[in-house]
């Protein structure tokens, strides 16, 4: 974490080290109270050495502050027209092989033959590709058929060249929750049809008004297909994604006022609006339809007043108006130890290797509804499931409950999952911005509906995710916890810290435990915030035994092991080698999960590297003083116990754990 000058004993340099020195000199009471890791004095690194402004300068160096040279290249900014240009010039060249003649080196395996975007030139492939990475082909090694043939990056390791076989079997059994793709056709045409969460908003007073055009367009094109998640007719819906739909209904529910959800609010421009193509105040119901009061799978239902001359249709396999939040599937997050969704960073394979460290419970990455309601697969992706992930669950963030709504019966209908988490908290401003995450603190009936809507439309567990408040000073979370659990969620995590305060400061667990106490004993309050450690998680728990459990965050990016030492109640002292090993397993994983092919080992480099950002921060137990490492210290430049260890402490790509060039880890 520092330069790798050596200290000079004479000279210009010997003043700045005697400050260092002096400053050195402080006891490990003193550091921490400065939140600095307190090192102990043998493994500190000695601080670079300034050269001194000499007399005669030579033409490369100006004066004793002169920075290093700049290289004139500019970066040209490419318009999208021009990337999308040279992607299709990638795709027809030789490097740009067609996966299908690829996976068995046949030209006759792709069905589109002379009409593929792709190259089929196997030899003119064959000299062009780079040469093989040491290591050997992840599938070889758990001697699975490779889905990349000769596009593989290890293609040396393969035992018969190009393997026989169903190449995609093993990813489909071990991962899940992929969006087929007639589904994505449907939704990219906003030809969905959300019949539950429609019925449920109606319910609660909660459906927006379609705005004049999308009533003209139902009324001429007549009635809609009624089966849950099916298109619509040739006709029945429009295709144009600029129109925006106002939500301008009231919640008058239980709440101590009405909010009215303001009709100027900028709403997503692209959006399945295949929930409102019924026709409103016609009178008139369409086929298939029931009345106000009509018995549905043997049930009377009754809609609200404001209601009544809408008429709804419903599935026959539709109960989300009648089942009760008790009878939901429910997850017992108590004693569980609980892996953050982490954007970015919390992917698959992260998750795998956090499992294999002992976390019981994982989430997959904040997804956003609307991107996942335009079928979007890169925000798909953010969904995807591993076999060995026996308690998952996936988060998503939205800013109306029509969107939510629709969101969690697409997820029941395509995923496999075991809770649906709601992000609250957000602080990101591009999702604030929009009316989600952490702005619907500002909202508490917003956040009321949206729960409410999310809840009732599906079975699956349905769960929370808020921050102490939007302003600093401004904590309302204990104004709603007893709430919340009416709503229909079965458990809350609360983040102690507000907006406001992003990731500055500690986290404010005795305001966590205030709400932890006041919730009703059927919603599970978790906490989240600093915990990097056994002794974190104990005084936590021992403090609020309300506290059904914790939600472990940054500290399972800095040292995942985290996990393993909360279940055995030490404090490891891991070995560079053991954490090196960590890190091979998840570029095992990364390959697996993103591909041995060049593309597959860029992204899994990447990734890599962003997590490396993160490891850095960790300081050896038998490197400090005072123990355990809190997560808000900040390690000084400190050698390791070995070159590894030194490597593993540098936060530069260039000369730390990054520059290794073997990126099959």
């Amino acid at each position: 974490m520092g330069g790798d000058d050596a200290p000079a004993e004479t000279g210009p340099g010997l003043e700045v080290s005697n400050g260092v020195a002096a400053a050195a000199e402080k006891t490990p009471e003193e550091l921490v109270a400065k939140s600095i890791a307190p090192v102990k004095k043998q493994f500190l690194r000695p601080p670079p050495v300034r050269p001194c402004c000499p007399k005669n300068h030579n033409d490369e160096v100006s004066d004793g502050n002169a920075k290093p040279a700049q290289s004139n290249v500019v970066k040209e900014k490419k318009s999208k027209r021009q990337l999308k240009r040279e992607r299709r010039q990638a795709q027809k060249s030789p490097l740009g092989i067609c996966p299908e003649v690829a996976k068995k080196g046949d030209v006759t395996r792709c069905p589109y033959n002379d009409n593929c975007r792709y190259s089929h030139d196997i030899e003119a492939y064959k000299a062009q590709k780079p040469e093989d990475i040491e290591g050997e082909c992840p599938f070889m090694a758990v001697q699975e058929p490779c889905p990349y043939g000769l596009a593989c990056r290890f293609l040396g390791t393969h035992k018969d060249g190009v393997a026989d076989g169903d190449v995609n079997a093993r990813r489909r059994s071990s991962e899940m929750n992929g969006l087929s793709k007639n589904v994505q056709k449907l939704l990219w045409k906003n030809k969905m049809k959300f019949t539950k969460a429609d019925a449920k908003l109606k319910a609660l007073g909660l459906m927006g008004h379609a705005n004049s055009k999308i009533i003209a367009m139902l009324k001429e094109n007549g009635p809609v297909v009624s089966k849950t998640c099916q298109v619509t007719d040739e006709n029945g819906c429009s295709e144009n994604t600029d129109d925006k739909v106002e939500l301008s209904t009231e919640i008058k529910e239980d709440g101590p006022a009405d909010e009215t959800f303001p009709s100027d609010e900028s709403r997503p421009s692209k959006k399945a609006r295949s929930g409102i193509e019924e026709e409103f105040g016609s009178g008139e119901a369409d086929d298939g339809g029931v009345s106000a009061a009509e018995k549905v799978d043997g049930q009377t239902y009754m809609q609200p007043e404001a209601e009544a001359a809408v008429n709804i249709e419903f599935s026959e396999n539709d109960k989300s108006l009648k089942t009760h939040p008790r009878e939901k599937k429910l997850i017992d997050f108590r004693e569980k130890l609980y892996l953050a969704p982490l954007t970015t960073v919390g992917n698959l394979p992260f998750r795998r290797v956090c499992k294999g460290l002992g976390a019981d419970i994982t989430c997959g990455e904040m997804a956003m509804c609307t991107n996942l309601l335009q079928g979007q697969a890169s925000e798909w992706a953010l969904l995807r499931r591993h076999s060995s992930e026996d308690m998952f669950g996936v988060q998503i963030c939205g800013a109306y409950p029509d969107t939510l709504a629709r969101t969690v019966e697409l997820i029941e209908q395509e995923c496999t999952v075991d809770f649906i988490d709601i992000n609250m908290g957000c602080p990101i401003d591009i999702v604030v911005n929009k009316g989600a995450g952490s702005a619907l603190l500002t909202k508490p009936m917003r956040m009321k509906g949206i729960v409410q809507a999310a809840s009732g439309t599906v079975n699956i567990a349905m769960t929370i995710k808020v921050r102490t408040a939007y302003f600093e000073g401004k904590n309302r979370i204990d104004s709603l916890i007893a709430d919340m659990g009416n709503w229909g969620a079965s458990a809350v995590t609360i983040h102690g810290r507000s907006r406001q305060q992003r990731y500055s400061k500690l986290a404010d667990w005795e305001y966590v435990y205030q709400c932890a106490r006041k919730a009703p004993d059927s919603l599970q309050v978790l906490g989240n915030g600093d915990i990097f450690s056994y002794v974190d998680w104990n005084k936590h728990k021992a403090e609020c035994s309300e506290l059904s459990s914790c939600m472990i965050a940054r500290g399972a990016l800095i040292k995942p092991w985290v996990f393993t030492e909360i279940k055995e109640q030490r404090h490891w002292d891991i070995t560079s080698g053991e954490r090196f090993n960590i890190l091979k397993d998840y570029v095992r994983c990364g390959l697996e999960h993103w591909g041995s092919d060049t593309k597959g080992v860029e992204t899994t480099r990447r990734f890599l590297l962003e997590w490396l950002s993160y490891t850095c921060r960790y300081v050896p137990v038998g490197l400090l003083d005072v123990i355990p490492q809190r997560l808000n210290w900040r390690p000084p430049s400190y050698f390791g116990r070995d070159d590894l260890e030194t490597l593993m402490a540098s936060d530069s790509a260039l000369t730390g754990l990054g520059s290794l060039r073997s990126e099959n880890g």
